[in-house]
């Protein structure tokens, strides 16, 4: 049966803030499988490891988070730094983890980064689900390395975040701290796992097609016309105030969003900066965004209110806990910093929602600066400004 349980610390001293909660953490749990762990950037991460490996050889895996980490005693931040962990305990489990930093063919690192956890693992099957946690960047290409090994096994995660965008971010796994990359947990075990992924936007009458896409995340043209001109026009503002960093907070409640070819699902895309090449062509004014879009697909302005992102945390976590069929051990919460960041000072209504619906469970919420999951029959998939909300089944 599957046990677990979060310690936590806000210990100005790094190294003691990691024994503190490392020593709750593991506290009477004599088959522990893995810890994951969010802390913050203000934290000398390689010394809360250090206090971490000082009272347990628990592997873990995690990242830095965005202005604070949610657990049940409440939203948890410090000027001194914080640092939390939620573990599985289970004598029956068997988990595989493995990291790779960044390097010039993010697909083939996620394939020695697979090959690398089923080894940890001992085994030489695919496992039964995983946790990816990337660095801001990469995240498709890191993925579809992983299914290439794997196949499509069902997946949650998300990326690495800092306090203001200024990539200061930091991925953990066991004593290793770094900065670009990717980390895996592989998950071998009968127990039921599950995730809700879903980022809770109402979509608006503004679509069109995608015309011209460069590197990937950078937006040039929808329907032929400049990206940042037409984000503008649809969401009634003007393009002088959307340039740079501008775009990223204005577009929280205003984003967009791309349909899985099923249609169950739409992935939110952040726009998070504008570019003004400095000219009056219709074509010149473009969006860098969060994740990847594909040209000659449709695009959709999405909306919500703060209430709404607020209330989606509790319908979502309802969501999943009603999805299982057997009664939870836990849950690991990715929750989208850019949310936390528009939902600012009404945080604490985010906890109050996740302790409701919990109801006594465990769970630790990371605010990340991607999220990753699937819905019903949709791929695995990489978005911005969702939830991605994994329940583990005791059994």
């Amino acid at each position: 049966m599957l046990k677990s349980q979060v310690g936590y610390s806000t210990n100005k001293d790094s190294y003691t803030s990691g024994v503190e909660t490392a020593r709750a953490a593991t506290k009477n749990f004599p088959n522990y499988k893995l810890g994951f762990i969010f802390t913050s950037v203000k934290n000398n991460l390689k010394e809360v490891v250090k206090g971490i490996k000082s009272v347990t050889d628990m592997p873990i895996i995690g990242c830095t988070s965005s202005n604070g980490i949610i657990v049940p005693d409440g939203y948890i931040n410090s000027e001194d730094g914080y640092t939390g962990i939620l573990s599985l305990d289970d004598v029956n489990m068997t988990v595989g983890v493995a990291y790779h930093e960044a390097g010039n063919n993010p697909r083939n690192i996620g394939r020695k980064v697979a090959i690398a956890a089923v080894e940890d693992a001992k085994t030489t099957r695919a496992p039964s689900y995983f946790c990816m946690i990337a660095s801001p960047k990469e995240e498709e290409e890191y993925l579809m390395g992983i299914q290439d090994v794997i196949g499509r096994v069902p997946m949650f995660g998300g990326s690495a975040a800092d306090d203001d965008v200024s990539e200061k971010w930091q991925i953990i796994c066991n004593d290793k701290v770094f900065n670009d990359g990717v980390v895996v947990a592989f998950f071998y075990t009968d127990n039921e796992i599950v995730t809700a992924y879903d980022g809770c936007y109402r979509e608006t009458r503004n679509i069109g097609i995608i015309t011209e896409v460069k590197d990937d995340r950078t937006l040039a043209t929808i329907d032929g016309i400049s990206a940042l001109k037409k984000y503008a026009n649809w969401t009634n503002s003007t393009k002088e105030s959307l340039i740079g960093k501008n775009l990223l907070k204005t577009s929280i409640t205003k984003p967009l969003g791309v349909k899985d070819p099923l249609g169950n699902l739409t992935v939110v895309r952040h726009p998070m900066f504008g570019i003004d090449q400095g000219t009056r062509t219709m074509t010149d004014d473009e969006i860098k965004l969060g994740n990847k879009v594909v040209e000659n697909t449709a695009i959709i302005q999405l909306e919500s209110t703060i209430d709404e992102l607020i209330d989606a945390t509790g319908d979502t976590l309802k969501k999943l806990r009603r999805s299982l069929y057997r009664e939870p051990a836990c849950y690991v919460l990715m929750h989208c910093g850019g949310r936390r960041l528009a939902i600012n000072d009404r945080i604490s209504e985010v906890h109050k929602q996740l302790l409701k619906e919990a109801k006594g469970v465990p769970f630790i919420a990371a605010f990340t600066f991607g999220e990753y999951g699937y819905d019903e029959h949709s791929a695995n998939i990489c978005g911005g400004l969702m939830l991605s909300f994994t329940a583990f089944g005791k059994e």
